[in-house]
């Protein structure tokens, strides 16, 4: 018969509180040093220009154009 191991006893840890919480000085540091304030805020930009914009647009137009002629050519 094949024997289980013994589950380890309890271990004093002398790091808790007094409450049974971690003491402040051994947690890792707050929010602060994970932020990302890599320098000063500045506001974002206009925007796309209308050169892409009008180039993705009548891409979109074109696309759709083939496929709703692929459409009707299927129905002939």
């Amino acid at each position: 018969m094949t024997e289980f191991p013994q589950p380890e006893p309890a271990r004093d840890d002398t790091s808790q509180g007094s409450e049974g919480g971690v003491r402040p000085e051994e947690t890792p540091p707050g929010e602060s040093s994970t932020g990302s304030g890599a320098g000063p805020y500045r506001p974002l930009t206009r925007g796309w220009g209308k050169g892409p914009l009008v180039l993705i647009c009548l891409l979109a137009v074109v696309v759709a154009l083939f496929f709703l002629a692929y459409a009707v050519m299927l129905n002939l």
